[in-house]
């Protein structure tokens, strides 16, 4: 494994010692794609959970808008002189249901945006590891 330290053999040829380094270096590549992968899956599911949420409060939101849109048709029908026996005309409570919606759809989409502007899809944590085991390789020269 590349986290053990061995002292080199007295008679150790240059061969073999360079088939470590290759081995070595080798192990590090493969445990910083894994990492890698990891970090891909970590940030795919806060961003699948984030849409979601975002998905929602858009949805919301369009049915909100398209009551509203039946609320102003009521509206301009209730005007136009049409008696309501109702204590709440049919509008108004067309209203109250998009208002409704449009309040829970914003507050729902506004969360979605704040949770995908946190989202970093770049791996930062295995760019800065690799970052520093190439340093420590430039600098062990």
């Amino acid at each position: 494994m590349a986290n053990e330290v061995h002292a080199p053999p007295e008679e150790a040829s240059m061969s073999g010692l360079l088939r470590g380094i290759i081995n070595d270096i080798g192990d590090l590549i493969r445990q910083e794609l894994r990492f890698a992968r990891s970090e891909f899956k970590s940030d795919a599911r806060k961003m699948t959970r984030s849409g979601a949420v975002l998905a929602l409060g858009v949805g919301s939101a369009a049915v909100g808008v398209v009551l509203v849109a039946f609320m102003m048709v009521y509206l301009i029908h209730s005007l136009s002189g049409a008696p309501d026996s109702a204590s709440i005309p049919l509008w108004g409570c067309y209203g109250i249901v998009a208002a409704v919606f449009l309040v829970v759809g914003a507050g729902l989409g506004f969360l979605g945006y704040q949770s995908m502007q946190k989202l970093n899809p770049l791996p930062d944590q295995t760019a800065q590891s690799v970052k520093e085991n190439v340093e420590w390789i430039m600098n062990s020269k």
